[in-house]
């Protein structure tokens, strides 16, 4: 008889944009229960008989870091066969973005995690950059309906881990589909007003 897998865990990197810091930070909080008690993680739930992975997903960010996500979609799968001490599991990693009261940090200064969420992390850095700008789902979740071009700058850098060329960024910003140049200004360094982008809620 062949060995299938006993465990599929859904794991959620959850993200959310600080306009104080203008960084991407990724939730965590630290484990209840065996195995790694007490380390960090990003929350993750064992998948139910017959649930949706979305609905795993937010179950996992509801019930482990306490807020409910504005959006949520998957990334890939991880199957490394040590990954969880309990046994052979799979891990679908999606991801999410919310705010709330967790433990927040910036996406390059996550501490140790458990499990292999440090590795999730990594890999799936090159997908949300990919997803940036392209899915608009993920772009608007990130930005809020209303967002300044500091913005889109520090998303961009702190995902990416390079500073975006300014003129690039813009042009990419006004090709995107319901988004538009508020009227709305933002003072910047030494009163230069800074754009303002703003979405169309119709186009949602």
């Amino acid at each position: 008889m062949s060995n299938v897998a006993s465990l599929v865990s859904v794991d959620v990197i959850t993200l959310r944009y600080n306009p104080n810091r203008r960084r991407v930070e990724v939730a965590t909080k630290p484990r209840t229960t065996e195995p790694y008690l007490d380390r960090p993680a990003l929350p993750g739930v064992l998948l139910r008989e017959g649930e949706r992975l979305a609905a795993a997903a937010h179950r996992a960010v509801t019930s482990k870091v306490g807020f409910d996500v504005d959006a949520l979609g998957q990334l890939t799968v991880f199957d490394q066969p040590n990954r969880d001490p309990r046994g052979y599991s799979l891990s679908v990693a999606m991801w999410a973005v919310g705010d709330g009261d967790a433990d927040w940090y910036g996406y390059d200064e996550v501490p140790k995690l458990a499990f292999d969420h440090n590795v999730m992390l990594f890999e799936c850095r090159a997908l949300l950059v990919d997803m940036l700008w392209r899915d608009l789902e993920f772009t608007r979740a990130l930005t809020g309906p209303v967002f300044p071009v500091s913005a889109a700058v520090g998303i961009t850098q702190t995902l990416s881990g390079v500073a975006p060329d300014r003129g690039n960024l813009n042009r990419r910003l006004a090709s995107l589909r319901g988004l538009t140049v508020s009227s709305k200004r933002v003072v910047l360094g030494r009163g230069r007003p800074g754009t303002v982008w703003e979405w169309d809620a119709s186009a949602a």
